[in-house]
């Protein structure tokens, strides 16, 4: 990370427009650099339906457009979606969601409401569940605890009662620091050994080339691009072909522009990224394969 970097704030209107719940979860997030796809990873902190928090391993600038790929709790296929950088403090950004679909919105409600994670109450709402407790807990007839018959406990007592709390207290600490400490572990080794094997299939050579029209009736997951404001403003249209490589799960692993204007070429590599398709068999056996794919921009 360069050195210097400074907390940026929120550009949005509001840091805080609907409440936000705690989620934690490895993600992917990818950003388009010259052309080329460059995947950071990271654990989610906290998510709404307008954005997500987030600890990355590398770096982002405020504006930027990236792409996020997030397992939700008790949902079969992860979370994928465009997002602009709209914070950043050292490790910790905020990812402000693009173009969500309501499907997706309903999903991360209906996830909060599944796993019960926790909502954030404000100092205030947590104030005033304490105040009513404590107003319960007051004995109706007034006066002392004697006068309610119940027998007053010795200074001896109640010092011995708040020690052994304390280390009933610091046991439970000690133990969920561990298993957290231990999943936060074991998500990192899963997340790494994810991207090893994406690195892995994008250097491998593929095993055979597989025309168009045949790739075309595997493909199962598509993303329409965005068409770039620049590129309106310049009326630029037309059809960007481009050669892909497919890995054997059946997700694009590199991408190479045939032709085009640059702002068609980074909207169509930005949208192919997210595209999947049923593996390629050879010999019964999945196999990583090259074929050509076109994406048509027109006004």
């Amino acid at each position: 990370m360069a050195a210097g970097t400074q907390t940026t704030g929120w550009e949005g209107s509001s840091r805080r427009r609907v409440e936000r719940f705690e989620l934690r979860t490895p993600l992917d997030v990818t950003v388009l650099r010259s052309g080329v796809p460059d995947t950071l990873p990271g654990r989610a902190v906290d998510v709404c339906e307008c954005g997500i928090a987030a600890m990355l391993a590398g770096e982002l600038l405020p504006g930027e457009m990236v792409g996020i790929e997030v397992q939700l709790p008790e949902k079969s296929d992860p979370l994928r979606t465009r997002a602009t950088v709209r914070y950043h403090d050292k490790l910790r950004y905020g990812l402000e969601f693009v173009g969500l679909s309501a499907e997706q919105q309903a999903a991360i409600r209906d996830c909060a409401k599944e796993s019960r994670v926790g909502v954030r109450v404000s100092p205030k709402v947590a104030g005033g569940k304490a105040e009513k407790k404590k107003k319960e807990a007051e004995p109706t007839g007034g006066g002392d605890a004697s006068s309610n018959g119940a027998p007053e406990k010795s200074p001896e007592k109640r010092r011995m009662l708040g020690w052994i709390l304390s280390i009933i207290l610091l046991v439970f600490a000690a133990v969920g620091a561990g298993v957290f400490w231990w999943k936060w572990n074991r998500g990192w080794e899963e997340l790494e050994s994810g991207l090893k094997n994406e690195q892995a299939a994008a250097t491998e050579k593929p095993q055979a080339q597989v025309p168009a029209e045949v790739m075309e009736k595997l493909l199962i997951h598509r993303v329409e691009p965005v068409y770039p404001a620049e590129a309106r403003r310049a009326n630029l249209q037309g059809v960007i072909a481009l050669d892909i490589v497919v890995g054997r799960d059946g997700s694009v692993v590199s991408m190479h522009a045939l032709n085009g204007p640059d702002a068609l070429v980074r909207a169509a590599m930005d949208a192919l990224r997210w595209w999947k398709f049923e593996p390629y068999r050879v010999n019964g056996e999945p196999a990583v394969v090259e074929t050509t794919v076109a994406v048509e921009f027109k006004r």
